[in-house]
């Protein structure tokens, strides 16, 4: 029989790698699966990653190009490029040693949660860091391990979308002034019946290609976080 499964009678037992603890492990990675996706945007660094390539698609006058399927995936593959440092201290001092049995769940999330507390305190600004503690009523600690997740979280999210239509901002407005320009030469040339959009876009789009603007933009996302 082989070793990795066992029956007894009465009743069947199933014995799996790792003990009786093997099927509570399990049950709790089904779990954080289940919560994959919330954690993915409310402690990660995809939101404002995807926000600013929608800012992209919508200034290039593209709204379905590229498709929604390939901003997601590109979105995930720099977080994923982006989180890698903080997933791997997740790893190696918690999820591995809870895996291997050297530390209970308890220990394990508590470790897990520190190195999740630097990266979004990194990122979280001050003043709305200090919002939700004057919501709640409580003195702000001196020390960034001591601020909550349930603090720590809200506001950097907040902070996320902040800075994220802040960098949008930054690439929506000179694709606009093409816009703007091109609609003031083809009024001036009376050519009022053209529609702007239709001579603007393949200007957009090259001045974009131009200046190796999707190089340009992932290298900015990636250094926002650093």
């Amino acid at each position: 029989m082989n070793p990795l499964f066992a029956a007894v009678e009465p009743g069947m037992q199933l014995t799996v790698n790792g003990g009786g603890s093997a099927a509570v492990k399990l049950f709790l990675l089904f779990t954080a699966m289940s919560f994959a996706s919330a954690l993915l945007i409310s402690v990660t660094s995809f939101a404002r990653i995807v926000i600013v390539l929608s800012f992209v698609r919508q200034a290039l006058g593209t709204p379905q190009l590229p498709p929604t399927q390939v901003v997601i995936a590109l979105a995930l593959a720099l977080t994923g490029y982006v989180m890698a440092p903080t997933a791997s201290r997740v790893y190696g001092d918690a999820l591995g040693p809870y895996l291997d049995d050297k530390v209970s769940p308890g220990v394990a999330l508590t470790r897990a949660a520190d190195p999740v507390r630097e990266f979004v305190l990194k990122q979280t600004r001050e003043a709305d860091l200090q919002l939700f503690y004057e919501i709640s009523g409580t003195d702000r600690p001196t020390r960034g391990e001591s601020v909550p997740l349930t603090v720590a979280v809200p506001a950097f999210m907040i902070s996320e979308l902040t800075t994220a239509f802040r960098m949008g901002l930054f690439v929506f407005i000179p694709l606009v002034l093409v816009d703007l320009l091109v609609a003031a030469i083809l009024m001036a040339l009376g050519m009022q019946m053209v529609p702007p959009t239709l001579m603007s876009l393949p200007i957009k789009v090259a001045i974009f290609l131009l200046a190796d603007g999707w190089r340009l933009l992932a290298g900015s996302l990636i250094r926002s976080f650093q």
